[in-house]
């Protein structure tokens, strides 16, 4: 990959800009970047002229339209043929203007609902997804099986990993479209200053969850993507879970919230337990860096700064 053209897809969301940074500080400084305003990846003419112009050599594919609980429950249509037609746009153009190689970021949604933890690659379709992101997670599997028929029909090397729950600085802190990490940040921090008594969060928080920081995801992105070639797709992240109370008393010990917990039973859990299996990941030699509290405060930090 090195002194290659590299193309960033979704340079400015919160992996594509982890990436961004990370491919630059480790030497890879030919990189292509587009705004959603310079180009649309849900329109196929305009994608394919972009890959026609550019002619990127390395593509990393970071776009896509992400959210929580609230905001898949509410737009799943918005979900499912957004991120297809991405997924649709970007591949297809990346064999035919004969890219090298291709790295597509799946999501742990994508596995069933109730599957044996921890989840090994293998689970995929063993049971039903869960409801409330079965639209993304649709999605997300049709982008991990085109990137398989495509190697299959056409000997491409595109590669997919999909990661756990991702967080970091940079992460959307809307309250109506954010992921857990983010949400929790926001909501105790704005009690905090409100003098409020009480933080409301939704489910009971017993699902057990696994939060890899954005950073460790990108420096695995990189990595995989100068040593890793197969059809088969991996698990990417720490191999160990929390619960959704431990990470919401951790939240709160750290923004410094004196108030208490509120859990609402009536709103939905999600699934309950997702934890990765990483031991395809691990044989690669990879590990993770940041420790979930270290990067918490480094997340909290940035809101501070930026928010």
């Amino acid at each position: 990959m090195e002194n290659s053209r590299i193309y960033v897809a979704g340079h400015t969301g919160l992996v594509g800009t982890a990436l961004t940074k990370a491919l630059l500080q480790g030497g890879y400084d030919d990189l292509i970047q587009k705004s959603h305003k310079e180009l649309d990846l849900t329109d196929t003419n305009a994608v394919d002229k972009f890959f026609g112009m550019y002619k990127p050599e390395y593509v990393f594919m970071a776009a896509a339209k992400v959210g929580g609980i609230i905001a898949n429950s509410t737009y799943p249509a918005d979900f499912i043929y957004q991120n297809i037609m991405i997924e649709t746009n970007i591949i297809h153009s990346a064999y035919k203007h004969s890219v090298k190689k291709l790295l597509f970021f799946g999501s742990s949604c994508i596995y069933p609902k109730n599957s044996i933890q921890p989840i090994k690659e293998d689970y995929l379709f063993t049971g039903p997804l869960e409801p409330t992101n079965e639209a993304y997670a649709t999605a997300k599997i049709a982008g991990l099986n085109m990137c398989r028929a495509y190697n299959m029909q056409h000997s491409t090397d595109f590669i997919s990993i999909v990661p756990c729950t991702i967080y970091g600085p940079g992460d959307n802190f809307d309250i109506n479209s954010s992921h857990v990490v983010s949400a929790m940040i926001k909501k105790f921090h704005e009690s905090k200053l409100n003098g409020a008594p009480q933080v409301e969060l939704w489910g009971d928080g017993t699902p057990i969850r696994e939060f890899l920081y954005v950073d460790d995801l990108a420096d695995a992105a990189i990595f995989l993507m100068n040593s890793y070639s197969s059809n088969e797709f991996i698990n990417v992240g720490t191999g160990k879970g929390v619960s959704i109370k431990q990470l919401a008393e951790l939240i709160k010990r750290i923004v410094d919230y004196k108030g208490q917990i509120k859990w609402n039973t009536d709103k939905p859990n999600g699934m309950p337990k997702k934890l990765l299996n990483i031991e395809r990941l691990q044989s690669t030699g990879w590990r993770h860096k940041v420790k979930l509290e270290d990067g918490i405060v480094k997340t909290y930090e940035w809101y501070m700064k930026n928010l």
